[in-house]
């Protein structure tokens, strides 16, 4: 895999942090001034119009488009919001007053996602304070998953929801009070500000992306963070002093004149992962095309021709691509329905071996995945929540001759 680091580059117009592994790029996130990321964000907003054959509403945040808030969503019951059970449908009214949280950025014509129960991230835990339950990260696995469960129920108020994060494992009952004190204040401020608040107004905004990443990511398996501006630096070592000490000392301020970006060739990796065909080292290649429904990812043996039998000429195609499909995915941070065709084999047991090298190479992603076992016809499909609108919609832009289909119409004959 190789050593592990994170760099964060700052301009005027936007922040880049790139996630590195040896020195290959694992994950790019780019946020600019004009356009920053509102997941997380908690509005007082109001209820504008109600679509009762949608089963949803658009709901006025303060933002160019209104927000979609659907029957789904609407979980929670406080002075912000009717009781649900108590009308039919949304149990919502016109020019109501709501208390939302964003949990997806707006994306072409669409507006913002919303949910109406709040989730406030910390370090090791999460607050739900609308609901009653213990979560544990589905990565802590043993007698560890039972201790975190067990410190958590214990120290967590009645009717309130915790979730414990990875970065908790191996931490003390002290450092998970410190931390469930610092979200229930949050959470006492939210409900203080959203009292006294105009309809459409930011009650609690997220950290930004470079301190996200801090946060969610950064742990004692990275060597390092480079980050190029003193600010920031200085905030990122600030922050970690008070949650993290021991990880001050891997944070580094780069003084070089080179660009960041250039020294480590990030760049040149995000133009590779632009591209739709990727080749892998036995000669072999996948194809990455993404749709409105879905993504397709299609594997082929290319000048791969093998050396024993088929079969293991398309055993070895096929591991190597979900190996390498594992890496795009989190690379391109693709979301929602993704379909997989892998060179159909015959033999079950090889069929298993995909499956569970795929599942390897998932461990490494942070995003949420569901896969559904390998067919008969060698096609897995899968859904994964993506953390942005993706390197797609990030670094490039639809052709305007063909509008994004790939090809152009010939000119028709002229009828005599």
């Amino acid at each position: 895999m190789g050593i592990k680091q994170i760099l964060i580059s700052i301009t005027d117009e936007e922040t880049r942090v790139a996630l590195m592994e040896g020195r290959f790029l694992s994950e790019i996130y780019i946020e600019r001034k004009a356009a920053q990321s509102i997941v997380g964000n908690v509005y007082l907003g109001k209820v504008q119009n109600i679509l009762p054959g949608m089963e949803a509403a658009f709901v006025d945040i303060g933002e160019a488009r209104n927000a979609f808030l659907s029957a789904d969503d609407v979980t929670s019951v406080s002075e912000y919001i009717e009781d649900t059970k108590s009308r039919r449908g949304l149990g919502l009214k016109k020019n109501q007053a709501i208390l939302v949280q964003v949990s997806r950025s707006p994306s072409g014509s669409k507006g913002a996602r919303l949910t109406t129960q709040i989730a406030l991230p910390s370090r090791y835990l999460v607050l739900v304070p609308q609901k009653d339950f213990v979560g544990i990260s589905h990565k802590v696995m043993g007698k560890e998953r039972e201790r975190l469960a067990k410190v958590t129920t214990e120290i967590k108020p009645e009717k309130t929801g915790v979730i414990v994060r990875t970065e908790a494992e191996g931490e003390g009952k002290p450092t998970l009070i410190g931390d469930l004190m610092y979200l229930q204040n949050q959470w006492t401020r939210i409900q203080r500000d959203a009292k006294k608040s105009t309809l459409g107004t930011v009650i609690y905004r997220e950290m930004d992306l470079p301190m996200r990443i801090v946060r969610d990511v950064f742990n004692p398996s990275y060597k390092q963070i480079l980050v190029d501006s003193r600010d920031k630096h200085n905030e990122i070592t600030s922050y970690l002093s008070e949650v993290e000490p021991r990880l001050v000392k891997s944070v580094h301020l780069y003084r070089r004149k080179e660009p960041m970006f250039k020294r480590y060739k990030v760049y040149e990796q995000i133009r590779d992962a632009l591209k739709p065909k990727i080749w892998l080292k036995s000669g072999g290649y996948i194809v990455i095309e993404e749709t409105e429904a879905l993504t397709s990812i299609d594997v082929n043996t290319g000048r791969y021709v093998g050396r024993t039998s088929l079969e293991k000429t398309i055993l070895k195609t096929n591991l190597e691509a979900a190996y390498e499909i594992g890496h795009q995915i989190r690379l391109r941070d693709i979301g929602g329905l993704i379909v997989i065709d892998f060179i159909n084999m015959e033999d079950p047991a090889n069929r298993e071996k995909i499956l569970t090298e795929f599942s390897n190479a998932l461990q490494q992603d942070r995003a949420k995945t569901e896969v559904v076992e390998i067919s008969r016809l060698g096609l897995i499909e899968m859904t994964r929540k993506s953390f942005s609108t993706g390197l797609l919609d990030t670094f490039a832009e639809t052709c305007l001759q063909c509008e994004g289909k790939g090809f152009t119409v010939k000119k028709m004959p002229v009828e005599s």
